[in-house]
């Protein structure tokens, strides 16, 4: 997977009953990690909460967004773009939050989701 300045990765997924947390992560590596995307339900003593972060020699200082458009069982569908400066997230109902592209980076090859979420679909263009 090569993920560019400029392109459009689309995710759909379906989130499991019951579930905590999960995760977009977008960078080169697991432990070179650009975006951390992580709606949060129940965990960490954070509660409906989006919290983002990027993981480069240890993780950096998180950023909470308090828009929370995801429910359990349900579907849902993002949208994320990037330039050198800023990740740009368009989440479902249509709110954009945006989280410092702190690498500077304006190409990652590295994508996984994590948690108990259903990846129903990946596209890029």
């Amino acid at each position: 997977m090569s993920f560019k300045a400029g392109m459009e990765m689309k995710i759909s997924g379906k989130i499991k009953s019951g579930c905590q947390s999960f995760s977009v992560n977008i960078g080169h590596d697991t432990d070179a990690v650009a975006l951390h995307f992580n709606p949060r339900f129940n965990e960490y003593g954070d509660t409906n909460t989006i919290v983002c972060n990027s993981k480069q020699g240890g993780w950096g200082s998180e950023i909470r967004e308090q828009c929370f458009p995801f429910v359990q069982g349900e579907e849902f569908k993002l949208s994320i773009t990037f330039n050198n400066d800023t990740f740009y997230v368009k989440l479902p109902e249509g709110t954009m939050m945006s989280f410092p592209n702190r690498f500077g980076d304006d190409v990652f090859k590295h994508m996984h989701v994590k948690g108990d979420v259903k990846v129903i679909s990946i596209k890029i263009k």
